[in-house]
């Protein structure tokens, strides 16, 4: 090698091809550490464009993850991300830089911290406002044991619209004295943030002379009274604060408030880390950061690059959606529905783009409501809108939805309320994992008393279901749909009153009946081809009602063919074919019936095909369950003996 090729080499080495563990990064000089968040950020824009994933807030904690991990040491010292979407940094500086290209794919590293997957990853989440409590448990749990280690909680300003942060907020003081929780405020959670926490945190930050307050009191009560004035200093900063501003809040609660400061500011962050570790009480320090930093097109679309599929690099362009979504319908049929009918509202906690409200705030903005992240509020919001005779649609993804089910017993169901669960990303949501997969709402929901639900086979079929939701006045309706687009079926033109509790008989048939529900029809139809390949008589039904089933149609069938196959998207413990199966005992016919569905586990993340193919949720594998239960059926395919 030359000594020109040598020097190109050094010129061109990276810092971040360096980082191995957290003691790398120590190692670094400072001046070092922005040419590593640079390296960092086109690490993150070239991998995800490539994968999908949380872009945008994880480009906007770059600085923040390479602080902490210049001033803590973890596995020792504890880092519990709220959510843990913004962790993709923090697993590149602790020896997953080599496999951060598999990130959300099958058998890679997931999308949200694991512990199973890291040493670093001390706690794993997937939904917001679990990052304080769990904290505050590790805190209490180190006092116990004698420990000295740091617990550090990151949180964004969107945790703290949910009820639970201010539960473990409340406990904090009267539990530890050394608790370190780090306010994130970009002003965004998924979407916009709302409600009155954000106009409180923008009150802080919009109040130039609040800065450096905590410094400057401190100082002059020094100046007067000495350093042993300590109380008296507090005393006097309250005082002034409250010349300025309310209380904080965060102090009330028993927190030493500091800031807000610049969160891309790494020396700034790196000494306020290390004062913040040398103190004998919980503390709060407030940073102010941009979503998405780094990035224009993430900048101008946060809440497209909050979490995305692959796009271009260059232009941050996705490509065009042939087919529109489940949710896309969604927002758009109930805002059409409610131009005629008054009554409707729409109700989200923070997902106006993901569930497709988007579209109704726009032509109906006096009746949406975003919550923020607090499922419990949306509920009980939802209830006290329906005792005024309006007609509610809560609309949530099925995994967050199960946040509220105290409020779905006690306040919807035993009310009989006129409440539209509407649960979105019901069955396998993919790439982002067990935290994320809805396939426990029917578990959920069909023993509650008084509720309907029903599953579309297709979008045509969906808005049926929605015009049904919209004119069904007897008490409480859920509706549960996939992520994504379905069969492309375009919706009539004016969509029709469905009968509650009847199912739609597609095809008769002698010797098996399959009754597909939902997204998992097409697949009964592929299953359903394959048997009659094999000369085998096949009924093919579209349940649609997940409660009330149509028990007519079910014995019918189930007193006329040899087997009797269900198949779903959806956990089999207390699934729809579990339902099948109770009534069918109930009644005393011994008909066998085949299920196919979820295994009773935690379903890893991956592409859907692949899921699907590895547990046996295909129409091969229904058609290797049926053909044994088949009296001398299922020969005609066979090959013969040699």
């Amino acid at each position: 090698m030359t000594k020109s090729d040598s020097s190109e080499e050094t010129k061109t080495a990276r810092l971040l091809d360096g980082i191995r563990s957290p003691a790398d990064i120590k190692a670094l000089h400072e001046q070092e550490l922005p040419q590593l968040a640079q390296e960092v950020r086109q690490e993150l824009i070239k991998v995800l464009s490539q994968t999908g994933g949380h872009l945008g807030p994880n480009l906007g904690v770059v600085e923040l993850t390479i602080a902490l991990h210049r001033v803590f040491e973890t596995p020792r010292d504890k880092f519990v991300f709220d959510v843990s979407h913004q962790g993709y940094v923090h697993k590149m500086f602790t020896g997953r830089l080599d496999r951060i290209g598999t990130m959300r794919q099958y058998q890679g590293l997931n999308g949200f911290l694991l512990r199973t997957e890291s040493e670093h990853d001390c706690y794993g989440a997937g939904h917001a406002g679990t990052a304080l409590s769990a904290g505050l448990g590790m805190a209490v749990g180190r006092d116990l044991k004698g420990g000295n280690e740091n617990v550090v909680v990151v949180a964004g300003d969107a945790a703290f619209t949910c009820g639970i942060s201010y539960e473990a907020l409340n406990n904090a003081k009267s539990q530890t004295r050394r608790f370190i929780v780090v306010l994130n405020d970009n002003e965004w959670s998924i979407a916009k943030n709302v409600g009155a926490i954000a106009s409180y945190l923008n009150n802080i930050v919009a109040n130039p002379t609040y800065a450096g307050l905590h410094d400057k009191a401190r100082r002059f009560v020094e100046a007067i009274a000495g350093p042993s004035a300590v109380e008296f200093a507090h005393k006097v900063e309250e005082g002034v604060k409250n010349l300025l501003l309310p209380s904080v809040i965060f102090e009330e609660l028993g927190l030493r408030y500091y800031g807000p400061i610049d969160g891309h500011d790494i020396p700034l962050l790196t000494k306020t880390f290390e004062f913040l570790k040398s103190q004998e009480e919980p503390v709060l320090l407030h940073i102010l950061t941009k979503k998405g930093k780094g990035y224009e097109p993430a900048i101008a679309k946060p809440d497209k690059f909050h979490g995305l599929g692959k796009f271009a690099p260059d232009t941050g362009e996705t490509a065009a959606a042939t087919t529109p979504t489940y949710s896309e319908i969604m927002g758009k049929t109930l805002a059409k529905f409610a131009d005629a009918n008054k009554n409707i509202v729409a109700i989200t906690a923070a997902m106006p783009s993901g569930t497709g409200l988007g579209f109704f705030q726009a032509q109906h903005p006096t009746r949406y409501f975003d919550v923020g992240i607090a499922e419990e509020h949306a509920a009980l919001f939802a209830c006290g809108l329906a005792t005024q005779g309006l007609k509610p649609f809560l609309t949530i993804y099925s995994t967050f939805m199960q946040r509220a089910y105290d409020m779905i017993i006690h306040d919807i169901a035993l009310q009989n309320l006129n409440v539209a669960l509407c649960m979105d990303r019901a069955g396998l949501s993919g790439d982002d994992g067990p935290t994320h997969h809805g396939l426990f709402d029917i578990g959920y929901l069909r023993h509650v008393p008084n509720f309907v639900h029903m599953q579309p086979k297709d979008e045509d079929e969906f808005v049926d279901m929605l015009w049904t939701i919209a004119n069904y006045n007897s008490g409480p309706i859920a509706i549960r749909y996939p992520r994504g687009a379905g069969t492309g079926a375009v919706p009539k033109a004016s969509p029709k009153l469905l009968e509650i509790g009847k199912a739609e008989v597609v095809q008769h048939g002698r010797d098996v009946a399959i009754f597909g529900l939902g997204n998992m029809f097409e697949v009964a139809e592929e299953a359903a081809r394959k048997l009659e390949e094999k000369g085998i008589s096949v009924a093919l039904i579209n349940p649609r009602w997940i409660k009330p089933i149509d028990l007519g149609t079910l014995e019918f069938f189930a007193r006329s063919v040899e087997v009797v196959c269900t198949i779903e998207d959806h956990v089999l413990h207390n699934g729809f074919g579990c339902a099948v199966m109770e009534h069918l005992h109930s009644q005393m016919i011994n008909t066998p019936v085949v299920r196919i569905g979820w295994p009773d586990q935690f379903v890893e993340h991956g592409t859907i095909p692949i899921l699907r193919k590895k547990h046996g949720i295909t129409a091969d594998a229904l058609v290797e369950k049926v053909l044994p239960l088949l009296k001398k059926k299922g020969t005609k395919a066979q090959p013969s003996a040699a």
